[in-house]
């Protein structure tokens, strides 16, 4: 029997029980210790080096970077898994698969899923209703807004569409591991859910910074 293993295995389990007096952040459970360790707590990290940091790169400027160039990378996966078909970008097929899976909605609603300006998302779904794959009609509950679908036609232009659309979305993972793809996931989603709550509050570009800024 590791007894070094059983002992490092009770230190853990002492740390957890520390951090979390108080706290309650997690269950105290099997799975509440299993949370805490997979979002990256009970380990020591070493700060990770990257270029620049020693001419004064900060942290935040490279984040910043990573972000676009895996946008970018993701873009350029997109654009080859449409290829030959009738989609114009990779919004054409978010859209779509937002409005399939979350069924029926306002055109706003739709574009504010999609984290889009009013003009830019518009267009995306008046091309979408061009080509037959979104139908709209009035809404019973504000006879001034309509309501948008995904059409039959619609439905099967996705569907012949997305075993391609899967694997770019498979290939933007890369060569992460199960347990840091949960790790990443649990990061995204806590950035995600700050700028979420910024974006919601529609401020003018003129106070989007600030307003931003003073929410850190």
């Amino acid at each position: 029997m590791n007894y070094r293993l059983i002992e490092g295995v009770i230190d853990l389990v002492q740390q957890f029980e520390v951090e979390n007096k108080g706290a309650n952040h997690y269950e105290v459970s099997v799975d509440g210790f299993k949370d805490w360790i997979l979002n990256g707590s009970g380990t020591v990290s070493k700060e990770p080096e990257w270029e620049g940091k020693e001419r004064g790169r900060s942290a935040e400027s490279v984040i910043n970077t990573l972000i676009v160039h895996l946008s970018r990378y993701a873009k350029s996966y997109s654009k080859s898994a449409i290829l030959g078909s009738d989609f114009s970008t990779q919004d054409d097929f978010i859209f779509l698969i937002n409005l399939n899976a979350f069924g029926a909605m306002s055109k706003m609603e739709l574009i504010k899923k999609n984290v889009h300006e009013k003009p830019v998302g518009m267009q995306i779904i008046n091309r979408l209703i061009s080509l037959g794959w979104i139908e709209q009609r009035e809404s019973t509950m504000d006879k001034r807004s309509k309501v948008i679908s995904v059409s039959e036609k619609g439905k099967a232009a996705l569907e012949k569409q997305m075993d391609k659309i899967r694997q770019a979305t498979v290939v933007v993972a890369g060569n992460l591991s199960q347990s840091e793809k949960m790790q990443l996931i649990v990061l995204l989603q806590k950035l995600d859910h700050f700028h979420q709550k910024i974006y919601k509050k529609n401020k003018k570009t003129e106070f989007l910074l600030n307003e931003a800024l003073n929410s850190i």
